[in-house]
């Protein structure tokens, strides 16, 4: 099945789902908001006077248990985590069809730096054309340089040369301003192109070190 087909599926089968979500929720709510018939004065006075008879059988129109409660619950949780996976499908699918692997190019952002370098924000062009531009708050840096890995560009190039330039703004040593950048010519051919923007410290000069790999 190919990806527009296979898009217009699993949408369908998320539709549903929602909606067999939210139906499941609201009836567990209601179920479990009525409350008991309050018996009155006279039926009560009429209770007490009347011999003991056999407990009748309960209603079919008989409030929910506590069980039957916990079922639509578990029946509500189920939905909920088959819409996630279906979201986790869609988006993939999204990506199928918008960047297919022929001329998909990705740039992810790495970081290895001790105090040379305090990363602001990153700049990328693209055979002189201008395709990311991201400002990094304080935790985003953070998480880079504890080994995480940002996806800054993710989009397509026909097969060919292709130049990438990166301009990295941020605060260097001595605390001053500090804007450098780092080239890279790539050959992209058929199947999914992978560049690395690396930022590392460069001890002996006490300087940050800005470069640009191809995961071959």
């Amino acid at each position: 099945m190919n990806p527009k087909n296979r898009l217009v599926v699993v949408t369908w089968r998320a539709s549903l789902l929602v909606c067999a979500w939210v139906a499941a929720s609201l009836t567990a709510s209601a179920q479990a908001q009525t409350p008991a018939p309050t018996p009155t004065a006279a039926a009560a006075t009429a209770t007490a006077a009347a011999p003991t008879a056999p407990a009748a059988a309960p209603s079919a129109d008989a409030p929910a248990t506590g069980t039957d409660v916990r079922s639509l619950d578990q029946e509500v949780q189920s939905a909920k985590k088959d819409v996630i996976d279906l979201n986790k499908d869609l988006f993939v699918l999204e990506e199928e069809l918008l960047f297919p692997a022929n001329t998909q190019v990705a740039v992810f952002v790495s970081m290895d730096v001790g105090t040379f370098f305090a990363l602001d924000s990153i700049t990328i062009k693209i055979d002189n054309k201008e395709v990311a531009n991201y400002l990094y708050t304080a935790r985003e840096a953070d998480a880079l340089l504890k080994g995480g890995v940002h996806r800054i560009y993710l989009g397509n190039q026909k097969v060919g040369k292709h130049e990438l330039v990166a301009f990295f703004t941020g605060k260097g040593p001595v605390d001053r301003d500090y804007r450098r950048g780092a080239t890279l010519e790539f050959d992209k051919g058929v199947g999914a192109k992978y560049l690395e923007l690396k930022i590392t410290d460069k001890v002996p000069k006490h300087q940050p070190e800005f470069s640009v790999k191809d995961w071959e």
